[in-house]
Formats: C-alpha cells, structure tokens, sequence
C-alpha cells in the first residue's frame, strides 16, 4: 500500500507522521497512532501498514518531532499528572486528526485512534474532550484525571498484561465505562508484560500481540467499520 512520511502543523510549529493508506479511492475511515516512549519506530511503521491494508487511512504521528525527547517526555508525564485532559501532546494530537480528516480520500466522520503506553494514555484522555474520535483502543495504558472524565469517552477496545503496573488501572476503567454505558470491550493477558504488542522488543508476546489485534480490528469494525451502509 502506499505510504509517505508528511508534515502536521500544531501550535507550537509543525510535527511529522508516517501516513499510509488503502489502494483503493475510498472514502476510508482513518485512525491516528501513537507512539509509545520508543517514538515513531518500525514497529508503529508497521502497524500503520497494517491498518491500511484492513482499509483505513492510518497516521502514525511523531510527538518528538524536531523535539527533545527527554524534555518532551518530562513535560508530557507532568501534563498526564497535572493536566491530563488538556496539555501540549493532547493538542498536538488533535491537530493531527484534523490534518488526517482533511486529506483526500478519508472520511472526516469516521476516525479514530489507538495507542501504546504512554500513547494509549493520551488516547484515553483525548477521547473525553474530542467527540470526533469513534472509537479508541488503548494498550497497557495509563488512566487520565478525574478518571469520571471518561464518561464521555468514545468507545474503548483496551488490551493489558497482567504482569504490569496499568493492570489494576485497567479494572478501574472498565468499571467506570461500565457504569456510564460506554462500549468497550477489555482483556487481561496472562503471563503477558508491558510493551508486548511491540514485536522488536525484549517483551514481545506473539500470541497476546495477535489476539489483541484481532480484537482491536473486530471492536474498529463496529465502531468504524470499513464501509459505508
């Protein structure tokens, strides 16, 4: 499928993504990705690729873009404690699904996003304020404060290893998307530990990695499906 590395403006200048997208002339639904402390690597690379060949326009955004990566990972972690639903990544990803709405061939009606780690964590904060998001899937993230906030989160397909520190924030979300009538579907891997969706990584669990994305493209599916009735 074809694929080009392209450039966001955001508040603060401009970032960069990997953006791939179906052969086909659409209209696509589309999916932001976002990275996890790793940046924009091979294995997100890939997961757009992915994407795209299951029929969505997938952009893969760059947070440390031109950036400091250590700099922007202590302001990102301060924005999460202190600010969780607006800080400076949270804008930069909301400007990211505007420019992805706006390109040719994408559905500005049907977009989405899914993130890992501290991406999935942006994911899930993201989703209480910006109601064009249809639909989230979060890996072995991070809850966002007031955890109420995500009453008024899109429907949320979340994956997380039992072995990890976000496993009993999971049970916390679920709960409270339970309670307030969101969709979502959750599932804990057993045996599986942090970082297991990334395959070039010390932790990468293949068989938790393919049931989390079968899961993950069933959920999109309902909630944004390829095709348009």
């Amino acid at each position: 499928m074809p694929t080009d590395t392209i450039t966001i403006p955001v508040s603060s200048g401009e970032i960069s993504g990997y953006y791939a997208w179906p052969e086909n002339d659409g209209p696509w639904p589309a999916v932001v990705i976002i990275h996890e402390l790793f940046g924009l690597n091979e294995n997100i690379r890939d997961t757009a690729r992915r994407f795209a060949a299951q029929g969505y326009a997938a952009l893969a955004v760059d947070l440390f873009h031109g950036r400091n990566r250590t700099v922007c990972m202590a302001r990102f972690m301060g924005g999460m404690f202190l600010r969780s639903l607006d800080h400076g990544a949270i804008g930069d990803l909301k400007a990211s699904l505007s420019h992805l709405a706006s390109l040719p061939g994408v559905d500005p009606q049907r977009l989405g996003a899914i993130g890992f780690c501290m991406g999935g964590s942006f994911a899930i904060a993201w989703a209480c304020t910006d109601d064009r998001l249809k639909v989230i899937a979060p890996f072995y993230s991070m809850n966002p404060r007031p955890l109420d906030a995500v009453a008024r989160s899109c429907p949320v397909v979340g994956s997380f290893p039992e072995k990890d520190f976000t496993a009993s924030g999971a049970r916390k979300l679920e709960e409270i998307l339970d309670r307030s009538d969101v969709p979502r579907d959750f599932k804990t891997y057993p045996g599986a530990k942090h970082s297991f969706f990334n395959d070039r990584g010390d932790n990468y669990d293949p068989a938790a990695s393919e049931d989390a994305w079968n899961r993950t493209l069933a959920f999109f599916s309902n909630h944004l499906p390829t095709t348009t009735s």
